[in-house]
Protein backbone atom coordinates (compact mmCIF):
# COMPACT_ATOMS: atom_id res chain seq x y z
CA UNK A 1 0.00 0.00 0.00
CA UNK A 2 1.49 3.72 -1.04
CA UNK A 3 1.15 6.09 1.90
CA UNK A 4 1.57 9.79 1.44
CA UNK A 5 3.68 11.56 4.17
CA UNK A 6 3.82 14.38 5.96
CA UNK A 7 6.41 16.72 5.21
CA UNK A 8 8.05 16.28 8.73
CA UNK A 9 7.81 12.02 7.69
CA UNK A 10 9.07 12.70 4.34
CA UNK A 11 12.48 12.29 2.58
CA UNK A 12 13.03 15.46 -0.09
CA UNK A 13 16.35 13.31 -1.01
CA UNK A 14 14.04 11.80 -3.65
CA UNK A 15 13.71 14.47 -5.66
CA UNK A 16 17.80 14.29 -6.25
CA UNK A 17 17.88 10.90 -7.46
CA UNK A 18 18.66 12.14 -10.74
CA UNK A 19 21.40 14.63 -9.83
CA UNK A 20 23.93 14.51 -12.77
CA UNK A 21 25.67 18.19 -12.27
CA UNK A 22 26.06 21.21 -10.34
CA UNK A 23 23.61 22.66 -12.90
CA UNK A 24 20.85 20.07 -13.27
CA UNK A 25 17.65 21.28 -11.81
CA UNK A 26 17.27 18.18 -9.59
CA UNK A 27 20.93 19.00 -8.22
CA UNK A 28 19.72 22.43 -7.95
CA UNK A 29 16.56 21.52 -5.93
CA UNK A 30 18.75 19.33 -3.54
CA UNK A 31 21.14 22.36 -2.93
CA UNK A 32 18.51 24.54 -2.43
CA UNK A 33 17.22 21.80 0.45
CA UNK A 34 20.18 21.34 2.08
CA UNK A 35 20.83 25.20 2.63
CA UNK A 36 17.39 25.72 3.95
CA UNK A 37 18.20 22.63 6.36
CA UNK A 38 21.84 24.15 7.50
CA UNK A 39 20.05 27.72 8.30
CA UNK A 40 17.04 26.05 10.19
CA UNK A 41 19.88 24.69 12.61
CA UNK A 42 21.85 27.67 12.64
CA UNK A 43 18.65 29.87 13.44
CA UNK A 44 17.02 26.91 15.94
CA UNK A 45 20.56 26.47 18.01
CA UNK A 46 21.78 30.20 17.66
CA UNK A 47 25.30 28.65 15.79
CA UNK A 48 26.42 31.13 14.56
CA UNK A 49 26.45 35.25 15.23
CA UNK A 50 27.81 38.41 13.95
CA UNK A 51 32.09 38.56 14.02
CA UNK A 52 32.12 34.75 14.33
CA UNK A 53 34.93 33.02 13.16
CA UNK A 54 34.04 29.44 12.27
CA UNK A 55 36.94 27.39 11.79
CA UNK A 56 35.29 24.20 9.42
CA UNK A 57 37.16 20.99 9.93
CA UNK A 58 38.02 19.55 6.80
CA UNK A 59 38.63 15.50 6.84
CA UNK A 60 38.65 15.09 3.17
CA UNK A 61 35.39 13.38 3.30
CA UNK A 62 31.99 14.07 1.69
CA UNK A 63 30.64 15.55 5.74
CA UNK A 64 33.02 18.48 5.30
CA UNK A 65 33.59 19.02 1.89
CA UNK A 66 29.92 19.50 1.82
CA UNK A 67 29.74 21.60 4.99
CA UNK A 68 32.12 23.68 3.91
CA UNK A 69 30.27 24.74 0.34
CA UNK A 70 27.37 24.88 1.98
CA UNK A 71 28.25 27.19 4.96
CA UNK A 72 30.00 29.39 2.41
CA UNK A 73 27.09 29.93 0.07
CA UNK A 74 25.02 30.57 3.21
CA UNK A 75 27.58 33.43 4.28
CA UNK A 76 26.74 35.43 0.84
CA UNK A 77 22.49 35.77 1.76
CA UNK A 78 23.64 35.67 5.98
CA UNK A 79 21.69 37.91 7.90
CA UNK A 80 25.40 38.05 9.98
CA UNK A 81 28.82 38.37 8.78
CA UNK A 82 31.15 36.13 10.06
CA UNK A 83 34.37 34.44 9.08
CA UNK A 84 35.29 31.05 7.22
CA UNK A 85 38.74 29.55 7.86
CA UNK A 86 38.92 25.56 6.45
CA UNK A 87 41.13 23.64 8.49
CA UNK A 88 42.56 20.11 7.66
CA UNK A 89 44.90 18.23 9.59
CA UNK A 90 47.42 15.99 7.91
CA UNK A 91 47.96 13.67 10.67
CA UNK A 92 50.87 11.98 8.44
CA UNK A 93 49.01 8.59 7.29
CA UNK A 94 51.01 6.61 4.54
CA UNK A 95 49.74 7.54 1.36
CA UNK A 96 47.96 10.73 2.51
CA UNK A 97 47.14 13.38 -0.33
CA UNK A 98 48.61 16.50 0.85
CA UNK A 99 48.60 18.74 -2.27
CA UNK A 100 44.76 18.12 -2.52
CA UNK A 101 43.00 20.14 -0.03
CA UNK A 102 45.75 23.12 -0.38
CA UNK A 103 44.58 22.86 -4.08
CA UNK A 104 40.93 22.80 -3.26
CA UNK A 105 40.89 25.93 -0.95
CA UNK A 106 43.04 27.38 -3.49
CA UNK A 107 40.49 26.75 -6.19
CA UNK A 108 37.42 27.94 -4.29
CA UNK A 109 39.19 31.07 -2.65
CA UNK A 110 38.36 29.89 1.26
CA UNK A 111 40.95 31.09 3.73
CA UNK A 112 42.59 27.93 5.08
CA UNK A 113 45.42 26.45 7.73
CA UNK A 114 46.69 23.02 7.37
CA UNK A 115 48.09 21.59 10.64
CA UNK A 116 50.67 18.84 10.52
CA UNK A 117 51.40 16.62 13.06
CA UNK A 118 52.90 12.75 13.13
CA UNK A 119 49.86 11.35 15.11
CA UNK A 120 49.74 8.61 12.86
CA UNK A 121 53.72 7.53 14.84
CA UNK A 122 52.09 8.26 18.03
CA UNK A 123 49.10 5.47 17.88
CA UNK A 124 51.07 2.67 15.81
CA UNK A 125 53.72 3.23 18.90
CA UNK A 126 50.93 2.73 21.61
CA UNK A 127 47.88 0.34 20.14
CA UNK A 128 49.03 -2.84 19.25
CA UNK A 129 48.54 -4.33 16.12
CA UNK A 130 45.21 -5.60 14.88
CA UNK A 131 43.23 -3.42 17.83
CA UNK A 132 41.00 -0.08 16.34
CA UNK A 133 43.24 2.76 16.44
CA UNK A 134 40.05 5.35 16.16
CA UNK A 135 39.87 6.37 19.69
CA UNK A 136 43.20 7.40 20.78
CA UNK A 137 43.12 8.89 17.40
CA UNK A 138 40.38 10.82 17.52
CA UNK A 139 41.68 12.21 21.08
CA UNK A 140 44.71 13.21 20.04
CA UNK A 141 43.11 14.84 16.57
CA UNK A 142 40.13 16.76 19.32
CA UNK A 143 43.14 18.06 21.13
CA UNK A 144 45.22 19.12 18.34
CA UNK A 145 41.77 20.90 16.83
CA UNK A 146 41.12 22.91 20.27
CA UNK A 147 44.42 23.87 20.03
CA UNK A 148 44.43 25.44 16.52
CA UNK A 149 40.93 27.40 17.84
CA UNK A 150 42.63 29.22 19.80
CA UNK A 151 45.31 30.07 17.67
CA UNK A 152 43.43 31.30 14.38
CA UNK A 153 41.02 33.33 17.23
CA UNK A 154 38.25 30.79 16.30
CA UNK A 155 34.73 31.68 17.70
CA UNK A 156 33.49 28.20 16.57
CA UNK A 157 34.36 24.85 15.91
CA UNK A 158 31.90 23.18 12.74
CA UNK A 159 31.86 19.88 12.53
CA UNK A 160 30.61 17.70 9.65
CA UNK A 161 28.41 15.32 11.35
CA UNK A 162 25.14 15.12 10.03
CA UNK A 163 21.43 13.95 11.31
CA UNK A 164 22.27 10.10 10.80
CA UNK A 165 25.59 10.28 12.60
CA UNK A 166 23.17 11.53 15.58
CA UNK A 167 20.93 9.18 15.20
CA UNK A 168 23.28 6.79 14.78
CA UNK A 169 24.97 7.58 17.91
CA UNK A 170 21.82 7.64 19.79
CA UNK A 171 21.59 4.32 19.41
CA UNK A 172 25.26 3.03 20.22
CA UNK A 173 24.87 4.66 23.25
CA UNK A 174 21.57 2.69 24.37
CA UNK A 175 22.45 -0.47 22.83
CA UNK A 176 25.83 -0.67 24.63
CA UNK A 177 26.71 2.29 27.18
CA UNK A 178 23.01 2.16 28.45
CA UNK A 179 22.33 5.70 28.00
CA UNK A 180 20.10 7.94 26.19
CA UNK A 181 22.49 10.66 25.10
CA UNK A 182 23.36 11.73 21.26
CA UNK A 183 25.92 14.19 19.38
CA UNK A 184 24.13 17.72 20.28
CA UNK A 185 24.00 20.36 17.40
CA UNK A 186 26.24 22.84 19.87
CA UNK A 187 27.90 22.62 22.28
CA UNK A 188 31.20 24.06 24.66
CA UNK A 189 34.63 21.99 23.90
CA UNK A 190 36.33 19.87 26.25
CA UNK A 191 38.87 22.30 27.06
CA UNK A 192 36.06 25.01 27.84
CA UNK A 193 37.05 27.44 25.55
CA UNK A 194 35.14 26.70 22.14
CA UNK A 195 31.88 25.95 21.10
CA UNK A 196 31.17 23.53 18.70
CA UNK A 197 28.33 23.39 15.99
CA UNK A 198 27.26 20.92 13.78
CA UNK A 199 25.33 22.85 11.17
CA UNK A 200 24.32 20.04 8.80
CA UNK A 201 22.32 18.45 12.18
CA UNK A 202 19.16 18.73 10.12
CA UNK A 203 20.60 16.94 6.38
CA UNK A 204 20.88 12.83 5.89
CA UNK A 205 23.67 11.16 5.10
CA UNK A 206 22.08 10.17 1.74
CA UNK A 207 21.31 13.57 0.36
CA UNK A 208 25.12 14.37 1.37
CA UNK A 209 25.85 11.35 -0.88
CA UNK A 210 24.04 12.53 -3.39
CA UNK A 211 25.11 16.72 -3.09
CA UNK A 212 29.06 15.39 -2.93
CA UNK A 213 28.96 13.49 -5.83
CA UNK A 214 27.29 16.24 -8.03
CA UNK A 215 29.97 18.36 -6.78
CA UNK A 216 32.65 15.89 -7.47
CA UNK A 217 34.82 16.88 -4.51
CA UNK A 218 38.27 15.10 -4.43
CA UNK A 219 37.22 12.36 -2.20
CA UNK A 220 40.31 11.30 0.13
CA UNK A 221 39.45 7.74 1.81
CA UNK A 222 39.21 7.63 5.83
CA UNK A 223 41.23 4.47 5.43
CA UNK A 224 44.26 4.99 4.95
CA UNK A 225 45.46 4.40 8.80
CA UNK A 226 44.26 0.22 8.12
CA UNK A 227 42.18 0.72 10.62
CA UNK A 228 38.61 -0.98 9.95
CA UNK A 229 35.07 0.67 11.01
CA UNK A 230 33.99 0.16 14.10
CA UNK A 231 31.94 -2.93 14.17
CA UNK A 232 29.33 -1.79 16.34
CA UNK A 233 28.58 1.98 14.94
CA UNK A 234 28.69 -0.14 11.11
CA UNK A 235 26.23 -2.34 12.81
CA UNK A 236 23.53 0.84 14.04
CA UNK A 237 24.39 2.18 10.37
CA UNK A 238 23.23 -0.91 8.38
CA UNK A 239 20.36 -1.19 10.76
CA UNK A 240 19.34 2.43 9.90
CA UNK A 241 19.42 1.67 6.52
CA UNK A 242 17.44 -1.30 6.70
CA UNK A 243 15.05 0.54 8.60
CA UNK A 244 14.75 3.73 6.20
CA UNK A 245 14.84 1.09 3.10
CA UNK A 246 11.74 -0.99 4.57
CA UNK A 247 10.17 2.17 6.43
CA UNK A 248 10.21 5.31 4.89
CA UNK A 249 9.92 8.26 7.49
CA UNK A 250 11.27 6.19 10.49
CA UNK A 251 14.09 7.79 10.30
CA UNK A 252 12.84 11.26 10.32
CA UNK A 253 10.63 10.74 12.71
CA UNK A 254 13.86 9.77 15.24
CA UNK A 255 15.50 12.97 14.74
CA UNK A 256 12.40 14.80 15.47
CA UNK A 257 12.21 12.59 18.74
CA UNK A 258 15.54 13.86 19.69
CA UNK A 259 13.86 17.79 19.55
CA UNK A 260 11.04 16.23 21.88
CA UNK A 261 12.12 14.75 24.79
CA UNK A 262 9.82 14.38 27.67
CA UNK A 263 11.61 13.29 31.11
CA UNK A 264 8.60 13.01 33.06
CA UNK A 265 7.91 9.89 30.85
CA UNK A 266 10.97 8.31 30.98
CA UNK A 267 12.67 7.02 34.33
CA UNK A 268 15.59 9.22 34.95
CA UNK A 269 15.03 10.94 38.79
CA UNK A 270 18.23 13.90 37.88
CA UNK A 271 15.87 14.79 35.16
CA UNK A 272 12.66 14.68 36.77
CA UNK A 273 11.45 14.51 40.73
CA UNK A 274 9.64 11.02 40.39
CA UNK A 275 10.19 10.60 44.41
CA UNK A 276 8.23 13.83 45.43
CA UNK A 277 5.13 13.34 42.55
CA UNK A 278 2.28 12.96 44.67
CA UNK A 279 -1.55 14.30 43.61
CA UNK A 280 -0.39 17.81 43.19
CA UNK A 281 2.18 17.13 40.49
CA UNK A 282 1.74 18.49 37.51
CA UNK A 283 3.38 16.73 34.27
CA UNK A 284 3.97 17.23 31.06
CA UNK A 285 1.29 15.50 28.45
CA UNK A 286 -0.39 14.08 31.54
CA UNK A 287 -1.23 10.51 32.25
CA UNK A 288 -1.13 8.45 29.31
CA UNK A 289 -0.61 4.87 31.21
CA UNK A 290 -3.96 3.39 30.04
CA UNK A 291 -3.59 5.32 26.33
CA UNK A 292 -2.71 3.89 23.04
CA UNK A 293 0.39 5.89 21.40
CA UNK A 294 -0.42 8.60 19.47
CA UNK A 295 0.68 8.21 16.20
CA UNK A 296 -0.46 9.33 13.03
CA UNK A 297 -2.82 7.42 10.40
CA UNK A 298 -0.80 7.31 7.32
CA UNK A 299 -3.76 6.19 5.54
CA UNK A 300 -6.36 9.17 6.90
CA UNK A 301 -3.35 11.74 5.17
CA UNK A 302 -5.35 13.07 2.11
CA UNK A 303 -3.89 12.40 -1.41
CA UNK A 304 -1.56 15.05 -2.46
CA UNK A 305 -1.17 16.59 1.18
CA UNK A 306 2.78 16.61 0.62
CA UNK A 307 5.36 19.51 -0.26
CA UNK A 308 8.53 18.79 -0.33
CA UNK A 309 9.19 22.40 -0.45
CA UNK A 310 6.87 23.17 2.33
CA UNK A 311 9.39 23.39 5.10
CA UNK A 312 9.77 26.25 7.73
CA UNK A 313 11.77 29.70 6.05
CA UNK A 314 13.88 31.55 8.63
CA UNK A 315 16.22 34.11 8.25
CA UNK A 316 19.00 32.42 7.00
CA UNK A 317 17.49 30.44 4.22
CA UNK A 318 16.35 32.21 0.96
CA UNK A 319 12.89 32.83 -0.04
CA UNK A 320 11.20 30.52 -2.62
Amino acid sequence: MNHTLTPELTEVASVADSVETPLSNSFLRLQKFLKRKVGEAIVDYNMISDGDVVMVCISGGKDSFTLLSLLTLLRERAPVNFRIIAMNLDQKQPGFPDHVLPAYFESIGVEYKIVTENTYKIVKDKIPEGKTTCSLCSRLRRGIIYRTAKELGATKIALGHHRDDMIETLFLNMFFAGKIKSMPPKLVSDDGQNVVIRPLAYCSEKDIERYARAMDFPIIPCNLCGSQENAQRKQIKNMLRDWDARFPGRIVSMASALKNVVPSHLADNKLFDFVGVDRTTEVEQGDIAFDAPDLPDLNRIPEGSVDASAIPIRIWNEPL
